[in-house]
């Protein structure tokens, strides 16, 4: 597998290409996109993963930074997803604190407590992202335009370390019974990565592999885009990605450097793309706006590396933008992509372990966003009240889920073990949606002593402690010189 031929350029082209010269710098690695078709170009928010893909690559974050208008990310929010006036925080890494009930315990003591003090009892961090603030000694990600990305890519790491770029449109596209024979004719490799996004035009519509789709899980399939300029940047720009559940879908908000990027997510089943449109310029008051739709394929091919054609990005699946999952694909697949060519030659049992690699991950995750509709108690429109009596009979009921952190895994969580796990963001979007791992009714359960108020004045000072870890770190966060303030 000497010669490796992308088709795709955007965030994950440029990726792609970036990963295989890193790790394949003897190889012909050549890059071909078409000079007529834009990127989706939508997908700003990162997560944690990213950090990781970047120091693997040796790339100086300072230097993409100042070039893709990137700021900093500490956490995810989510406005009015359990129901309207509430909301909560995802912060990134593990939480400081061991036992997770015990904040649980610390509300059955106080049953009028906001379920936004949750993260603020276990994330030290949540005092910077209330002030707008920022350390590195934290985990962290980014918010950046990723078309600026994926050029960075191509003129500072892809185009120096030997990567060939062509631009031309792929007119045909020559096949037997191996595989991808050429491209117009001309351009042979003996491994083509397909990422040309929704169309799938290697993996889809050349071998027409089966698309698997996920809408029996995730809602929505449509999203409307656009920029807006910072009203007031220095209460705007926030180390978060806010996320705001609205009639028929949610709101993204995305804080870069110098713009805002903004987006309604929603279900055309549920309301037509023009009534969405309005929808969002309602929410967003502003008109003299430039809007993009997007039609979303949520789901993912049923193989993704078939004879000598994988996939990466759009082109292999997409869940749909909450959690900002887009990227995180992307470099999480290239991982598994090139650990699956190590050795000299790749067989069919390489080629089908990075499928099911991939979809461990892919499904898991999306199961994982799909618990933010299946918890979710909103009714105040068609949209939300079909969510809320929607059965999830082949997840729960037939038992067919996956055993990361989707449904299964959080449901033996629950009412077997009684508490989540401390890995993962599971157990913050839980208590965002009043969904307890433990609760008075298993307390008394599982212990002799079934009286309620001896409880709950043993749990005052679980209560105390928590209340007093909260003050430390605020004083932490004031004292702390590493601290820097995000517009800086």
């Amino acid at each position: 597998m000497k010669d490796i031929i992308i088709v795709g350029g955007g965030s994950a082209g440029w990726m792609t290409a970036a990963t295989l010269i890193k790790f394949f710098p003897n190889k012909t690695i050549t890059l071909i996109e078409s000079p007529n078709i834009p990127t989706v170009g939508v997908g700003e928010s990162t997560i944690g993963g990213i950090r990781d893909w970047v120091q693997l690559l040796e790339i100086n974050e300072d230097d993409f930074m100042k070039e893709t208008d990137a700021s900093y990310k500490l956490s995810i929010k989510f406005t009015d997803f359990y129901k309207k006036g509430e909301s909560f925080h995802y912060p990134f890494g593990e939480p400081e604190i061991e036992h997770l009930n015990d904040w649980w315990f610390k509300k059955f003591v106080s049953p009028d407590l906001s379920h936004e003090d949750y993260a603020e009892c276990y994330y030290p961090q949540m005092q910077l992202i209330k002030t707008n603030k920022f350390s590195k000694q934290y985990e962290y990600a980014y918010h950046f335009d990723a078309t600026k990305f994926g050029l960075w890519l191509k003129n500072n790491y892809c185009i120096p370390k030997g990567v060939k770029h062509l631009q031309e449109d792929i007119k045909t596209i020559e096949q037997n019974e191996d595989g991808i024979t050429s491209l117009n004719n001309k351009y042979k490799a003996d491994l083509y990565v397909d990422c040309t996004g929704f169309k799938s035009m290697l993996l889809g519509e050349t071998l027409k592999e089966p698309f698997e789709s996920f809408e029996d899980m995730l809602p929505n399939n449509s999203a409307w885009a656009t920029k807006i300029n910072y009203t007031d940047k220095e209460k705007e720009l926030v180390p978060y990605t806010n996320c705001t559940a609205y009639n028929n879908g949610w709101i993204w908000n995305i804080p870069l450097r110098n713009r805002i990027g903004t987006g309604y997510v929603y279900s055309d089943k549920f309301v037509s793309d023009e009534e969405a449109l309005k929808e969002f310029k309602q929410y967003l008051n502003k008109e003299d706006l430039e809007f993009k739709n997007i039609k979303m394929r949520v789901g993912i091919h049923k193989r993704l590396w078939v004879k000598n054609v994988c996939a990466i990005g759009l082109a292999a699946g997409f869940i749909e933008p909450l959690e900002s999952n887009g990227l995180f694909t992307v470099h999480e697949f290239l991982i598994k992509l090139v650990r699956n060519m190590q050795r000299d030659e790749v067989s069919q049992w390489d080629k089908d372990n990075f499928t099911y690699q991939c979809k461990i991950l892919f499904t898991g995750f999306s199961e994982f966003v799909a618990l933010h509709y299946a918890l979710s108690h909103r009714q105040d429109t068609k949209y939300w009240k079909n969510n809320f009596n929607k059965t999830w009979s082949n997840n729960l009921i037939n038992l067919k889920p996956v055993m990361q952190d989707g449904f299964l895994a959080n449901a033996i969580r629950r009412n077997q073990q009684y508490q989540y796990d401390v890995q993962g963001g599971y157990h913050c979007i839980a208590a965002g949606m009043h969904y307890g791992p433990t609760d008075i009714v298993s307390v008394l359960k599982n212990n002799k002593i079934k009286d309620i108020n001896y409880w709950i004045n043993q749990w005052k000072s679980v209560s105390i402690m928590l209340e007093n870890k909260k003050d430390l770190w605020k004083k932490e966060a004031l004292q702390n010189k590493k601290i820097i303030d995000i517009l800086k």
